[in-house]
């Protein structure tokens, strides 16, 4: 174990590969079963070092991209590279990749020691040298005295952490991760995530990462990437994904969002104004076309819901609460309004009066909240 400057403590695993973050590269890769194209003519560029994730619903080719980069599942076409070196076609086993699954995966009768050291046995390492990469990797999990302990005298989150263990300790190219957290509650989760990406910041290595799970995507990747029927939908930071979605798939799946039809009536340099119903909206933003259907998303969070008209505002609809779910510091308040059901996150200290159905309300929002999308 080594100190930093400011007093911290890391981890170094020595060996071939310490220190160096790798880049992984796929160009047109598909991968069809029968008339089914699970992936679907991807290309990405991954950055060494990244913290990648890839997100989207069940089936939506997220799981086959993992599985053609560790090896399991070869593609039906396209390339894989690491770095300049072209890997398409190597066995899992000759691309010093780390994969760590949702079920552990965990040999039941080997120690935690045991089932750590099996990729170093199975390379060939010295007793004495996978001694000490044990040590080091078991520390980088903080389960440093469990070497003698078995998967069942384990927790869910201890078994996941000797997998990740396992995963490491022969240092890695890439570190592999398929939905890893899928098994464990909600509070073990959420320790779990901050663990793994204080893990990857340590460690420098090229993670990739499967979920189903948006906020777990979004708290812990440096990028996302987006899957929908086999393509990427959309990829970028966490913040530019949720801020400004592309398109009407992504604004919903990737949290709550209110999605709004409407008719360009007039353009000007930096805005245009949208008539939906009875009711024109200004929206901070230029449509390509001149004339015709707008799509625009607004999210729960910025909307405000007052009980009487906020003259104030350019953007103002009246309606009557349906119903409020109390969400600790928020409440989520769905309203029927004149340009159709609207959903408001607000503060929980909203009397419940105030969020009683029945109870009319104004919604209001700025010109800046709204995001112009394509279906």
């Amino acid at each position: 174990m080594l100190s930093n400057a400011s007093g911290e403590h890391s981890y170094a695993i020595s060996g071939p590969g310490a220190g160096r973050a790798h880049s992984l590269v796929f160009t047109s890769l598909s991968k069809t079963y029968g008339g089914l194209r699970a992936v679907d003519d991807i290309s990405l560029r991954i950055p060494g070092g990244e913290f990648l994730t890839l997100l989207g619903p069940s089936g939506s080719g997220k799981t086959t991209l993992l599985m053609m980069i560790a090896g399991f599942v070869q593609p039906t076409g396209g390339e894989i590279y690491v770095d300049d070196r072209r890997i398409t076609d190597l066995p899992p086993e000759h691309r010093n990749f780390g994969m760590v699954f949702q079920g552990y995966a965990l040999f039941p009768h080997m120690t935690v020691a045991e089932n750590v050291t099996y990729p170093l046995r199975v390379r060939g390492i010295s007793r004495a040298e996978a001694e000490t990469k044990v040590r080091s990797a078991l520390a980088l999990v903080r389960l440093g005295g469990f070497e003698d302990r078995y998967p069942r005298q384990l927790s869910g989150g201890q078994q996941q952490r000797v997998a990740i263990a396992r995963a490491l300790v022969f240092n890695p190219d890439i570190l592999l991760f398929d939905e890893p957290l899928g098994a464990l509650d909600r509070q073990l989760r959420a320790e779990v995530q901050v663990e793994l990406k204080a893990l990857h910041r340590r460690l420098g290595t090229t993670f990739i990462y499967v979920t189903h799970d948006q906020e777990e995507a979004l708290s812990m990747s440096d990028r996302v990437v987006i899957f929908n029927r086999g393509r990427i939908v959309q990829a970028g930071g966490p913040g530019e994904l949720y801020e400004r979605p592309k398109t009407r798939f992504v604004a919903e799946f990737l949290g709550t969002s209110n999605c709004i039809k409407g008719q360009l009536v007039e353009k000007a340099p930096d805005s245009c104004r949208i008539q939906i119903g009875q009711r024109q909206i200004v929206h901070a933003g230029r449509p390509s076309a001149s004339t015709g259907e707008i799509l625009l998303a607004i999210r729960p969070e910025n909307l405000a819901l007052s009980p009487t008209e906020p003259v104030g505002s350019p953007n103002r609809v009246q309606g009557k609460v349906l119903q409020a779910a109390y969400h600790g510091p928020t409440s989520q308040v769905l309203v029927e309004t004149e340009i159709g059901p609207v959903t408001v996150m607000c503060l929980a200290q909203r009397t419940l009066a105030e969020l009683a159905p029945e109870k009319p309300v104004w919604i209001s929002w700025s010109p800046e909240a709204s995001v112009l999308l394509s279906e």
